[in-house]
C-alpha cells in the first residue's frame, strides 16, 4: 500500500501518475482540509474536489481546479443581487458543495461524504480527509498586520500580498481520521506530495497524531520538492518560504522536512543541488518532475516506488 500526503493540483497530478503504473485501490492520500471554507452557506473542500476532479478525469487543465466545460450562471445572478463573488463558484461544482453541505447536516462526517463523492464519481483511490474537525490555515499580512482566511489571502488577494506568519486554527485539538494514521502505519511508503509545503502539508502536520507518525516511518518516507530552479510551479510556494525565514530552493525544502523524510526528489533542473541536499543526511534522488503530461507523471511515480525499501 502507498500512502500520500496530497495539497492540491501537483498531488492530483501525482497521484494520476501513480495509479498508471500500480492499482487505485493500493493508493491511500491524506488529503489537506486547512483550505476548507464555507461560502454562501456551502462546505467546501477545496484540495480535496481538485483531486477528485483531476482523479475523475473532469477537472479544467488549464485553472487547475474547478471542472472542464463549466458554466458560471448562479456566480452572474448572484452577482446582481449584490451577493459577494470573490470566490467563482462554477454551475456543475456547486453540486458538490451543495451535497456535501446537505450531508453534514444530517450528520454524515467528511471521510463517509468523501467516499460518497469518489465512489460517485468512479475514484477507486482511496481519499481520506486529514482531520473530520475543523482547522483553518490562517495567514497575517505583513502590513496591516491583519490575519484573514487562507482563501481570502489565495483567491480574493491574489495571493499578491506579504505575509508575516500561518498559523493552523484548530490543530491543536484536531484528531486524525480514522484510517489516516493505520495508513501511514502500513504504508510500503510514505510520498510527500510536490505541494506546498507551508500551505499544503504543513495544515497537515499540524494534527499531531499524523506528524508523528510520519516521523515514525521516516525511513520509508520521500517527498517531491514543489520548487523546481528556486521557483514554484504554480502559486506562492517560492514567495512564502522566503516571506517565513526558508529558503525558496530545493535545500530549502530539504531543510524543511528534514524532521520527517529521508529522502528527497528534485528535478534535473536542479541537479547541481543533489550534493548540498545529501550532506543534511537526506538521499536525493533527480529525475523529471515537472509534470506536464501523463507519461512525466508516471514516470515519476515509478521513480518513487522504486525508492521502496
Amino acid at each position: 500500500m502507498i500512502c500520500v500526503l496530497a495539497g492540491g493540483v501537483g498531488a492530483a497530478r501525482l497521484l494520476n501518475g501513480l495509479k498508471d503504473v500500480v492499482p487505485a485501490e493500493e493508493i491511500t492520500a491524506i488529503v489537506n482540509t486547512g483550505d476548507d471554507a464555507i461560502m454562501h452557506g456551502l462546505y467546501i473542500c477545496p484540495d480535496i474536489d481538485t483531486v477528485v476532479y483531476t482523479l475523475a478525469g473532469v477537472n479544467n487543465i488549464e485553472t487547475g481546479w474547478g471542472l472542464k466545460g463549466e458554466t458560471w450562471l448562479a456566480m452572474e445572478s448572484l452577482e446582481k443581487l449584490g451577493g459577494e463573488t470573490w470566490f467563482n463558484l462554477g454551475d456543475r461544482d456547486l453540486a458538490t458543495h451543495l451535497y456535501r453541505t446537505g450531508r453534514l447536516a444530517e450528520g454524515a462526517g467528511l471521510k463517509e461524504i468523501t467516499t460518497e463523492i469518489t465512489s460517485a464519481m468512479g475514484i477507486s483511490v482511496n481519499l481520506l480527509p486529514m482531520t473530520e474537525d475543523r482547522v483553518e490555515t490562517m495567514v497575517t499580512l505583513l502590513e496591516s498586520g491583519d490575519e484573514i482566511s487562507f482563501q481570502e489571502y489565495f483567491v480574493k488577494h491574489r495571493h499578491d500580498v506579504s505575509i508575516s506568519s500561518v498559523r493552523f486554527n484548530g490543530s491543536a485539538e484536531a484528531q486524525a481520521t480514522s484510517g489516516v494514521v493505520d495508513a501511514i502505519r502500513e504504508a510500503e511508503i510514505v510520498i510527500i506530495a510536490p505541494s506546498n509545503p507551508l500551505v499544503s502539508i504543513a495544515p497537515i502536520f499540524s494534527v499531531s497524531e499524523i506528524s508523528d507518525a510520519v516521523k515514525a516511518r521516516k525511513e520509508d518516507v520521500v517527498a517531491v520538492s514543489p520548487i523546481v530552479a528556486g521557483a514554484a510551479l504554480k502559486g506562492p510556494a517560492d514567495r512564502l518560504l522566503n516571506e517565513l525565514g526558508h529558503e525558496a530552493s530545493v535545500e530549502g525544502v530539504a531543510k524543511y522536512y528534514q524532521d520527517w523524510i529521508s529522502a528527497l526528489v528534485i528535478d534535473t533542473a536542479d541537479f547541481d543541488s543533489a550534493e548540498d541536499i545529501e550532506s543534511l543526511g537526506i538521499d536525493c534522488v533527480v529525475t523529471e518532475t515537472v509534470m506536464a503530461d501523463s507519461q512525466i507523471a508516471a514516470s515519476l511515480g515509478s521513480t518513487l516506488l522504486g525508492l521502496k525499501r
